[in-house]
Order: C-alpha cells, then sequence, then structure tokens
C-alpha cells in the first residue's frame, strides 16, 4: 500500500503518541508510520553516552494512556526504551511502522489534494497520503553542535561530542574534560567518575540546577494504596502543578528562586561550594533548568573525583585545554557536550504546489499547524516542562482535526494568518543556544490566540486539546 489517510513521521515518542491516538479515535482512517531508523525510540534509541536519562519526570515525560510502572520517577534511556516497545507491543502499534524509511521530501498538490512523499526505503520511492502528522522533534539526527576551538588539532587524545559517542571509548582511570553546563554534561560527569581518575566539567558561563529525588516517594505512595491507572494520573498531575508553579516562581520571582537553587546547593556541597560555578548571569527559566537526581553531580564533587571549573578557552594544548586565566587543565579526553542543531520538520524539503516552504516566514497555529501549509501537523513538546504533555494534546487535537473534515466531506485545511489583525512574534522567548542559533529557520509566532504560545500545560488543554476545530482562521474546501 503506497496511499493513506495519514502519514506520521518519526517513530518516538511523538510518533508513537499519535499513532495511539489516530488509531483510537479514528479508526476509520488508515495510517503509517514513517521510520529513518531501524529502531523506534528516536532520542532514545540514538544517544549511547554514559548515564543518557530523561530530564523531565516519567508521570508526565511517558503517556497518558499507559502508566509508568517503574519506581523511578527521573530513568535512564534501557528503561525509557523498554517502556516506549512494551507501549507499542501493547497497543499493537508495531505493524504499523515501517522502519529504515527516511522520508526525503514532501509535496502537497491542491489540485489531487493530497500529499506526496519522496522516501529513500532502499532505493527512492513514493509514498502518499491526504495528512502528514511531523513526529520529528526538532533537532538534527545527523550530527550536534561542534564549535571549532583554537589549536584543536594539537590535542592528543580523543574529542568526542554525546551525540556521536563511541560506545567502545575505555575511559577507566583516564583524565576527563566536560565542556559544557546543560543536560548532558551535568548528566555525564558522575556517570563518567565512576570509572575515570578525574572529570572536570569547564562551562563558560553556569546554569540553574536542582537536585531531585530519583525516586517520586508520593508517587510510590499512590500506587500502594489506588489502581495503576489512577496512581499514574494522580502523580502525573501531581507533577504538572508542581512544574508549573516552579516555572512562575522563577519568572515572577527570579531573585528569590536564585537565592533558593543557590542555597539547595549550598546545603550538599558543604565546604565544596563555590559561588561562581552556581551563580548564572540570566534568571531562573531563561534557559532550561537541569536535574540532578538523588544529588548524584554533588556527590562526585564533594568526592574529590569531579570538579567544577568556571573559565573560557584560549586554546586546546597537546595534553590539554588552555584557559583565558592562563590556568592549564589537563585531559585525556575532552567531550564537547556542546549541544544540539535545531532541523525544523527533520530537514525534509516541503513544498506547496512547487513552492518551497520557508520554515522562517510560517506561522504556528495553535502551536502545531503552519500558516499556508495545507493538512499538516508537527508535534513540538514544551521548553518548560515534559515533552509529552504537549504532543500529547496535538495528537487529540490532530484527531478531532481529522474527524470533523472526513464528516464534512473536507479534502484540505489550511491554516491563514491575518497580518492586519495579529502582530508577529518571536516563537520561543528561551535563550538557549540552539535556539538562538536556529532564528533564522524557526517559524514565528502571533501575538493573540490561536497564533500565540504560552506554555503552559493548563491553557493548552483548552487551546489545543478542546480547541476548535471549526475556526476562521482555518480554511476547509
Amino acid at each position: 500500500m503506497n496511499k493513506y489517510d495519514v502519514v506520521v513521521i518519526g517513530a518516538g515518542i511523538s510518533g508513537i503518541d499519535a499513532a495511539y491516538r489516530i488509531q483510537t479515535n479514528c479508526p476509520s482512517h488508515s495510517f503509517t508510520i514513517l521510520e529513518g531508523r531501524e529502531n523506534l525510540g528516536g532520542t532514545w534509541d540514538l544517544f549511547k553516552y554514559p548515564g543518557i536519562r530523561s530530564d523531565s519526570d516519567m508521570y508526565t515525560f511517558g503517556f497518558p494512556f499507559s502508566p509508568w510502572t517503574n519506581d523511578q520517577a527521573i530513568s535512564d534511556a534501557g528503561s525509557i526504551l523498554e517502556y516506549l516497545n512494551d507501549t507499542v507491543d501493547k497497543f499493537d502499534i508495531r505493524k504499523h511502522i515501517q522502519f529504515n524509511t527516511k522520508v526525503l521530501a514532501a509535496d502537497w498538490s491542491s489540485q489531487e489534494a493530497c500529499w506526496t512523499l519522496k522516501v529513500e526505503q532502499g532505493e527512492v520511492k513514493t509514498i502518499k497520503c491526504n495528512f502528514i502528522y511531523m513526529g520529528t522533534g526538532y533537532y538534527d539526527y545527523e550530527k550536534g553542535y561542534q564549535p571549532v576551538f583554537p589549536n584543536q588539532d594539537d590535542f592528543e587524545g580523543p574529542i568526542i561530542h554525546p551525540q556521536k559517542w563511541d560506545t567502545t571509548l575505555d575511559y577507566s582511570n583516564k583524565e576527563i574534560i566536560i565542556i559544557g553546563s546543560g543536560a548532558t554534561a551535568v548528566t555525564l560527569m558522575p556517570e563518567l567518575a565512576k570509572k575515570a581518575k578525574k572529570v572536570t566539567l569547564l562551562q563558560r558561563s553556569p546554569t540553574y540546577i536542582l537536585a531531585f529525588p530519583k525516586n517520586d516517594k508520593i508517587a510510590n505512595f499512590f500506587k500502594k494504596i489506588m489502581p495503576s491507572k489512577m496512581a499514574h494520573n494522580a502523580a502525573r498531575w501531581k507533577n504538572i502543578m508542581t512544574s508549573i508553579w516552579l516555572y512562575k516562581a522563577c519568572r515572577k520571582w527570579p531573585n528569590t528562586m536564585r537565592k533558593f537553587f543557590k542555597k539547595n546547593i549550598a546545603k550538599i556541597l558543604e565546604d565544596k561550594y563555590e559561588d561562581k560555578h552556581f551563580n548564572p548571569k540570566n534568571n531562573p527559566w531563561d534557559q532550561r533548568l537541569c536535574l540532578v537526581p538523588d544529588a548524584d553531580m554533588f556527590k562526585t564533587i564533594k568526592s574529590g573525583k569531579g570538579v567544577m571549573v568556571t573559565d573560557t578557552i584560549k586554546s586546546f594544548t597537546k595534553s590539554g585545554i588552555l584557559l583565558d586565566s592562563g590556568k592549564e587543565l589537563n585531559a585525556d579526553i575532552i567531550v564537547t557536550a556542546t549541544g544540539l542543531n535545531i532541523k525544523v520538520f527533520g530537514g525534509i524539503k516541503g513544498t506547496v504546489d512547487g513552492k518551497l516552504i520557508d520554515t522562517s516566514q510560517i506561522h504556528t497555529y495553535r502551536g502545531c499547524m503552519a500558516s499556508e501549509v495545507p493538512n499538516l501537523v508537527f508535534a513540538v513538546g514544551y521548553t518548560n516542562a515534559s515533552w509529552t504533555l504537549k504532543v500529547d494534546l496535538v495528537a487529540q487535537f490532530t484527531t478531532r482535526l481529522l474527524n470533523h473534515m472526513k464528516k464534512n466531506n473536507y479534502k484540505a485545511c489550511t491554516p491563514r494568518f491575518d497580518t492586519d489583525i495579529f502582530k508577529t512574534e518571536r516563537l520561543l522567548d528561551f535563550d538557549a543556544g540552539y535556539i538562538l542559533r536556529a532564528k533564522d529557520q524557526l517559524p514565528k509566532q502571533g501575538n493573540k490566540l490561536p497564533w500565540k504560545i504560552y506554555q503552559h500545560y493548563i491553557k493548552d488543554v483548552f487551546m489545543i486539546k478542546y480547541g476548535k476545530v471549526k475556526d476562521k482562521y482555518l480554511e476547509y474546501r
């Protein structure tokens, strides 16, 4: 079969969630999932660096329709992959996945009212569909962000980016420098320190870090006194409300929350605490907050096997890194945890009636549809909460839209942005490096609903999950 009602692109969390919602809410729609890699799981199958784990609790990062039963709320990639595979098999989704099928291009024909996808599946072939659901995430799977440092080639040891981790690398009893200050860097330090002689985390500027229990005691208590699904939902809503409160507190009382984060760390590190390593220049949640489960990173620093250095790089040397302060750090291995590269729509070349879609010029309708692009939804999660919370709302909105179109015999639905009514704004008010580097390719948003994104789950339940599918900004034909 090469013609479907819906094609879902990507078999990661977003694609699996969409598949469940489509087969549950739109049983008369035919669909397939096109996955470019040989395994499902997306991020959780791609990354192989030591210690990779979720930086959101699994009660909100997991699916609402598939309870998370593991006692660890902050979980490792292996457990997450097992959960995703169990979910796919539990709901008989695997039969819909076409692995090793990379989508190269997608062209919408108004005359035919369908998409033609050019895919690589051993050979190049075409697949047609009426509707596309993009579950491709937002970053480049081919390579991470790798800045070029002065005299980088002088270093005689291996330089490795976490996205391309060499699983055969033996780092036992080695001195390692990690360049970076985000979630990947703070995850790597305690894990590498288990075998390494010494691990130095070199950061240009600090980030906000919060020690967080790996096991959610309240959630585990719910499991003892409630049925599985009820316990999962109770834990999920408890954590949703906690994350909303934490984000709002950070934005409303930045100085108070800055003190709270620093006090939390100082209490754990005691005499090992140095303010310069944990005193960011920006306000809380200008960039994503880093979670440290069971304070593992801080325990590594207290043990002496982990060291924090806040400085800038002058150049690489044969045996390590020379800093602008004049200090030289020795290393056998350098890990560049320098971030991601953005790739909008998975890098797929999209056209509408032969005209190339310029992603920097589109406006996002309800945070999930592109202005002037028919029959396409893209799933992007939150920057300030669990990814899955948002994409599940998007999937539910999509199924209501599909059912509305079928009921009324509509073949196309196109969001139309009105420049006379709405102003254009930056899509994400977020200062992460990967967002700033991609500003020339990211879509825009409007200044009011339904074109504005609020990054707030409760508001999005009403705007996306229950948002009107009959709307003057949606053009049906």
